[in-house]
């Protein structure tokens, strides 16, 4: 009486859009800083933003990830566990 979640896999298309509209966003961003009409300091403060913005982003999704994982994985030594004592248990045993 295992139910073993089904992991989830993305197709590839999906995971070229994701990369792809990340890199088209990142050169957006960067254009526009080019683009800029202020001094080198500004464009230069700006770019150095949105590569501290990027790679705070790059952490926060797998630090989100890897507490997802384990409380997976905790979850599963929990049902592992309950498991084991249903299946020892005999109702019928007299105490």
């Amino acid at each position: 009486m295992s139910d073993t979640p089904v992991k989830q896999q993305n197709t590839a298309a999906y995971y070229m859009q994701a990369v792809l509209s990340f890199g088209i966003a990142l050169a957006a961003v960067a254009i526009g800083i080019f683009q800029l009409e202020a001094s080198a300091w500004v464009r230069a403060f700006l770019a150095v933003s949105v590569l501290y913005l990027t790679t705070s982003a790059f952490t926060l999704a797998k630090v989100v990830r890897d507490r997802q994982e384990a409380g997976q994985i905790v979850s599963r030594v929990d049902q592992a566990r309950l498991e084991k004592l249903l299946a020892e248990h005999d109702p019928f045993q007299k105490l």
